[in-house]
C-alpha cells in the first residue's frame, strides 16, 4: 500500500506560479513512476505530467513549456512547478504512483494508487 499526499494548491492570479508537491510512502519509491493529473468541474480527468524513475518526463500539450515535474528521491516526493498559470489550468490537480511502470505511463487507468487532490485556482 502506497500513500500519496499533496499540498501546495491555492488561488493565484494569471501569469503566476505555483509548485504542487506530493509526499509518497514506500521503501521503493525511487522505482516508481510518478503521475501529476488534473481534473476540472464536468470534466474527465485529464494527464498533465509524468516522470519515471529514471529521469524521462512526460508533459500534456496543454502545459509544455510552462509545467515541470521533477522528483527527489531521497525525500519520496514528486513536485510540479506551474508557470505562467492561466485560468484553464484551474482544476483538482492529483498525484498518482505506478509501482512497476513498464513505460512510463499517461493515462490514468494505468496508475495504481491516487492521492486525495489538492485545488488549484487561477483568476484571470
Amino acid at each position: 500500500q502506497v500513500q500519496l499526499v499533496e499540498s501546495g494548491g491555492g488561488l493565484v492570479q494569471a501569469g503566476g506560479s505555483l509548485t504542487l508537491s506530493c509526499a509518497a510512502s514506500g521503501r521503493t519509491f525511487s522505482s516508481y513512476a510518478m503521475g501529476w493529473f488534473r481534473q476540472a468541474p464536468g470534466k474527465e480527468r485529464e494527464f498533465v505530467a509524468a516522470a519515471s524513475w529514471s529521469g524521462s518526463t512526460s508533459y500534456a500539450d496543454s502545459v509544455k513549456g510552462r509545467f515541470t515535474i521533477s522528483r527527489d528521491n531521497a525525500k519520496n516526493t514528486v513536485y510540479l512547478q506551474m508557470n505562467s498559470l492561466k485560468p484553464e489550468d484551474s482544476a483538482v490537480y492529483y498525484c498518482a504512483t505506478k509501482i512497476r511502470p513498464f513505460a512510463l505511463p499517461v493515462r490514468a487507468y494505468e496508475y495504481d494508487y491516487w492521492g486525495q487532490g489538492t485545488q488549484v485556482t487561477v483568476s484571470s
